[in-house]
């Protein structure tokens, strides 16, 4: 049975919000629009990136990554979402997902379970609870994102029940999902897939971050169980330096209730020095490693194993303008891109973005 998000969140808040002092709401507007210009000295004909690229995947020519216009409904025991958005990382993102479904960027609803404890449960489409990049292309240090977020959730649809403790020091969510980056579910996969999440701050210059992934992403009759885990640390050095290592891996069964499987992983470490309060530098180093092409179809007959580097530098015009230059490099074991219309190792981009929220 399809899952039908929207007038399930319409009629949610109608519900809740119906039973909520709405004297002591507060409703905030917001916006976000990262416009871009990526160039492949390749110069592909459809404009289009390697497969595995799903932000900023279009090249040599101007374009919106992600915009959206979002609502925020906030009381002290309910809290809602709801924002609609436009972009190739829709596109990319949302490729699988029907109609207007494309468009929707956030819509959940929250309500506070304890008067005493900071316990909340929300439920509708939400950001991803795994890694420490987003979609949204100002929060993260470089302008592109790793093969990491590329290569693992950056939205989730479902029912989340998190905890804060009160020092603030620890939060810790368990989850229940409707698939690995779905919103409606894949058709003849009836399996629900479950998730947690769990951060450690023992100061305000450390973040620690573990998080799971446990379900399937085929259909019931080939159903291959997919067990994936991300872990991540964010350390301040000093006030101007900053660096965040991550660590994902993940295992699928090779076959319905077959007892073997097959693994990839991906693997990021970035260095950022703030020059000033206006300036910016990060250098980010990567690898992505898929030899048995569990997670990603290379159609090359050669499994996926790549390296990455890149030099990001930003200017902040204002608090909420920034712009953004950065070279990226990849380089593969094998010759997984196109060059000049010959098979190459190595592929370079230069990416410019100009990000404004409001």
């Amino acid at each position: 049975m399809k899952i039908l998000v929207i007038p399930f969140f319409i009629c949610f808040t109608t519900i809740v919000l119906a039973q909520t002092d709405t004297t002591k709401a507060k409703i905030t507007l917001s916006g976000y629009a990262e416009v871009y210009y990526s160039f492949d000295p390749t110069n592909p004909s459809n404009h289009q990136k390697s497969g595995f690229v799903f932000s900023h995947n279009r090249s040599n020519e101007v374009n919106l990554n992600l915009g959206f216009i979002k609502a925020n409904y906030q009381t002290k025991s309910v809290r809602a979402n709801m924002a609609l958005m436009a972009g190739t990382y829709a596109n990319a993102n949302l490729a699988n997902e029907p109609g207007l479904l494309k468009a929707v960027y956030e819509a959940n609803v929250g309500l506070k379970l304890s008067k005493k404890h900071n316990l909340w449960l929300d439920a509708g489409i939400m950001p991803s609870h795994i890694g420490f990049e987003s979609a949204i292309g100002k929060d993260c240090w470089n302008l592109t994102r790793s093969m990491l977020a590329d290569n693992s959730p950056y939205f989730e649809t479902g029912v989340k029940i998190g905890f804060t403790s009160k020092n603030e020091k620890w939060f810790i969510s368990g989850l229940i999902l409707n698939g690995w980056q779905r919103i409606q579910r894949q058709d003849g996969n009836n399996a629900l897939a479950l998730g947690h999440q769990t951060t450690y701050k023992p100061s305000s210059k450390i973040t620690l971050n573990s998080s799971s992934f446990v379900g399937s992403d085929t259909p019931d009759s080939v159903r291959c169980m997919r067990y994936f885990h991300n872990f991540y640390g964010q350390f301040q050095i000093s006030k101007k330096l900053g660096i965040i290592a991550g660590f994902d891996i993940g295992i699928q069964q090779n076959s319905k209730k077959s007892t073997s499987y097959s693994s990839w992983y991906s693997t990021v470490i970035i260095g950022k020095y703030q020059f000033t309060p206006k300036s910016a530098l990060a250098i980010r180093g990567e690898l992505f490693s898929d030899e048995k092409q569990t997670y990603f179809y290379t159609g090359t007959g050669n499994g996926l194993n790549m390296t990455g580097y890149s030099v990001n530098y930003d200017f902040s015009f204002s608090e909420n303008l920034v712009w953004r230059i950065e070279a990226k490099g990849l380089s593969s074991k094998t010759d997984f891109f196109n060059l000049a219309n010959n098979p190459s190792k190595n592929q370079f981009f230069f990416t410019t973005a100009l990000a404004i929220s409001f």
